[in-house]
């Protein structure tokens, strides 16, 4: 047994001095749990064959580290120890608890990107690089060897350039990471920081992710994190927090729990405490992209702890605590739980930091949170607006830039916010970082622009900020998002009819237009309600809009979109289109009064409003009344009346008052109980309800009085016509045989009026008959 560990000991020292191997530097670095040196630098992929030293073997060190180990030595990655590898079902076992907790989560940005990389294509005429061997060799040792050899051999493994891709694969390849894994659960303390360290290290490539969590790394590595051995927790979760980009849902909270900090901030407890934490929350950091991972980490009280930590004055273990607060800031819960526990007072102070990496991830986190009115008016109350306008000017830094405009864009909801923003002349700073910016950082400023714009006040300020033409330069592009907010943007400053003309002059109106083509439904939408004011505020409105070859087309076609959204920013386009006479003719001809009353229908109130204003200007158009009651669109427009929703109810009024402008109309209004909403809604301080209920009152009301009066008539002809029958059959009793009974000469002769036929046969259709239609239209 000797003579095979001196054998075994001899040939991996020889091996150590052909590779140049400081063996007193490697044995003082296992012994004292700290990262060897590294005697090379990174190669490219077999190009240059790793350096060779001319290091002097250190005999004494290695008899020293055989004399301080076990007498009993055995094998620690071999199934022949006392440690070994798992048998078969115990692997199996371990790899089915890896993927039970691997499966059933919505994949995280990481896993997306990891899936999307394409593994290496092996060429098996391609020629090895020499560090494939030399890789293969240390496994040989560290799956056959003693405590020694193990221990050499990990710390020979760990000195090779492991951050290169080659190396990182040849690990894999040679069957490393099974054995790797193994030594987590072996009893050495050592040979499992050996093993940590290299794992540390390969799994930052994402194969090697994969990789170890297909051979059931996770468990023997969460399962350390509750090691006393701080280096043990601290390369563990750092391991995690890599691996945890393709695994997820780890339980590392309890790493955390380690604010209470006495003494000297200097001294190695301390340290080596606050060294922990760091590493756990990393690890929590990566962990906390999952889904299931946020819920464990909520059931496990992690919210409080974070607020805890999130008061610490070290920014080494702020950036993982706020890292994981703006993961967890994408639900409703953990945003809530942010507001509660007094953390936005924490983020807006660290603000004010001087680390430009915690400023990005507190600006990030309160980008996500300020969906909330209340976050909102907490940033404005800390005083957070103004650290966010000062983080405009770092353009070195375009992360720290993305997230302060973010921050910016959500807080500018709020009104008061808007206000505020502005006394740090917030517009002209965001106007001038509209140019030659990464697109990340364009969504948010435009969309920033957007909010501000919603004070009109606001849009002459970037109108004379010369805003309105990078805003136009940017329709030109291809990210969606991008474009949604700059339509959205353009469509609120276009209210100001002073900005019309600028918009007009930079082809705005035309880009516009052309985005209705695009096959998003959301830039459709947006690009259509952007349009309605342009077209409303523009001097020559109906002209500008039949200059766009096709364009009355398009607008046609996109009422049969399958997104109930653009049908609904195209009825508000249509209601200003058919201002303009001659627009309103060539859309009827195109079939527009069929298409509304297709919509009609609709439950929505989002599309109920455009709907009708749409409907009451087509109403002004030839036969296009009576169109849309043939169509049946009268009766839906009635139940839109019981909308709670006012701006519904005034356009509702609006295009019933239109219809009833026909009488067919009137009685099918009347059948449907739209008298009752009306006479409601004129009680309402909306003057333009007011009178658009009003009026279709009256008109349901003269209808129905010509309906009474030929009903009245129609009765009275009844009668004579039953007294003529009457009198008929008694006048054989009156005269004699041959003689004709005297006929008055005034009396009227009901047998031979036409009217009077028509009116006995059908009383309903008489009502144009006897003056109804004269009787409404001299009104």
């Amino acid at each position: 047994m000797e003579k095979s560990v001196e054998n075994s000991h001899t040939d991996l020292t020889r091996e150590d001095v052909k590779r140049g191997i400081d063996g007193a530097n490697l044995s003082k670095d296992i012994y004292e749990n700290r990262t060897p040196q590294q005697t090379s630098k990174a190669v490219p992929h077999g190009v240059e064959k790793w350096k060779r030293g001319d290091r002097k073997l250190r005999t004494d060190v290695i008899s020293q580290m055989r004399i301080n180990l076990c007498s009993g030595e055995h094998n620690l990655a071999s199934p022949s120890g006392s440690t070994a590898k798992p048998s078969g079902d115990q692997m199996q076992k371990r790899t089915q608890e890896t993927n039970v907790e691997s499966t059933g989560e919505p994949s995280s940005d990481s896993e997306e990107e990891d899936q999307a990389q394409n593994f290496l294509v092996k060429d098996p005429n391609a020629e090895l690089p020499p560090e494939h061997w030399q890789i293969g060799k240390l496994v040989k040792y560290i799956r056959g060897g003693n405590q020694t050899s193990t221990t050499i051999s990990l710390c020979a493994l760990y000195d090779m350039p492991l951050n290169t891709e080659v190396c990182q694969l040849a690990v894999r390849d040679t069957g490393g990471v099974e054995v790797l894994v193994n030594l987590l659960e072996t009893d050495e303390v050592r040979c499992k920081l050996g093993a940590l360290k290299i794992l540390k290290e390969i799994s930052q490539n994402p194969e090697l992710r994969r990789a170890i969590s297909d051979q059931g790394g996770i468990p023997p590595m969460v399962e350390l994190l509750r090691s006393p051995n701080r280096d043990l927790k601290c390369l563990s979760a750092e391991a995690i927090s890599n691996v945890a980009k393709f695994a997820r849902a780890r339980r590392t909270v309890a790493l955390l729990d380690v604010t209470n900090h006495c003494g000297d901030v200097r001294s190695p407890e301390v340290e080596r405490d606050l060294e922990v934490a760091r590493c756990g929350a990393l690890a929590l950091w990566s962990c906390s992209r999952s889904a299931r991972a946020k819920a464990a980490m909520k059931k496990a009280g992690v919210i409080s702890l974070l607020a805890r930590l999130l008061k610490s004055p070290y920014e080494a273990l702020l950036i993982p605590t706020v890292g994981i607060l703006e993961e967890c800031a994408s639900e409703h819960d953990y945003r809530v739980a942010i507001r509660t526990e007094g953390m936005i007072e924490d983020l807006v102070a660290h603000l004010r930091a001087q680390n430009e990496e915690l400023q990005m991830h507190c600006a990030a986190t309160i980008f996500k949170c300020a969906v909330e009115q209340e976050t909102r008016d907490l940033v404005r109350q800390y005083g957070g607006l103004p650290p966010l306008i000062e983080l405009l000017s770092v353009n070195e830094n375009k992360e720290l830039q993305a997230a302060a405009t973010g921050a910016i864009w959500k807080c500018a909801v709020s009104f008061e916010n808007a206000k505020e923003l502005q006394k740090g002349d917030v517009i002209s700073k965001l106007v001038a970082i509209l140019m030659q910016q990464p697109e990340e950082v364009l969504v948010n400023v435009v969309g920033a622009l957007g909010e501000m714009a919603t004070n009109k006040n606001n849009i002459a300020l970037i109108r004379q900020a010369n805003g309105i033409p990078p805003l136009i330069a940017l329709l030109t592009g291809t990210n969606e998002d991008l474009l949604i907010n700059t339509t959205r943007a353009l469509g609120r400053i276009a209210e100001d009819q002073e900005s019309v003309p600028v918009i007009e002059k930079n082809d705005g109106v035309r880009l516009l237009w052309s985005l209705m083509k695009t096959n998003n439904p959301s830039v459709q939408a947006n690009a259509a309600w952007a349009l309605c004011p342009c077209i409303e505020n523009a001097i020559e409105g109906g002209e500008m809009v039949r200059s766009f070859v096709g364009g009355l087309e398009l607008v046609i076609s996109l009422l049969r979109s399958p997104s109930m959204e653009v049908r609904a920013a195209i009825c508000g386009v249509i209601s200003k289109i058919a201002k303009d006479e001659e627009n309103l003719a060539v859309i009827t001809d195109h079939g527009v009064v069929s298409l509304l009353s297709e919509l009609s229908y609709t439950t929505e109130d989002s599309i109920r409003r455009p709907l009708a204003e749409a409907v009451a200007r087509c109403c002004c158009w030839a036969t296009n009344r009576s169109d849309f009651g043939k169509n049946g669109a009268v009766e839906p427009l009635v139940c839109y009346l019981k909308s709670e929703d006012p701006a519904v109810q005034c356009a509702t009024a609006k295009a019933l008052y239109q219809l009833s402008r026909h009488p067919e109309n009137c009685v099918v209004m009347h059948a449907a109980g739209a008298v009752k909403y009306l006479v409601d809604l004129v009680s309402s301080n909306n003057e333009e309800l007011q009178e658009a209920a009003s009026s279709c009152i009256a008109n349901i009301r003269r209808i129905t009085l010509a309906h009474v009066k030929a009903q009245q008539e129609w009765q009275a002809r009844e009668t004579r016509q039953q007294f003529v029958r009457h009198m008929e059959a008694q006048l054989p009793r009156l005269t004699s045989p041959g003689q004709a009974f005297p006929r008055p000469q005034n009396f009227y002769d009901l047998s031979h009026d036409n009217n009077s036929k028509n009116a006995l046969k059908s009383p309903s259709k008489s009502l144009g008959t006897f003056g109804v239609d004269e009787a409404f239209h001299s009104t």
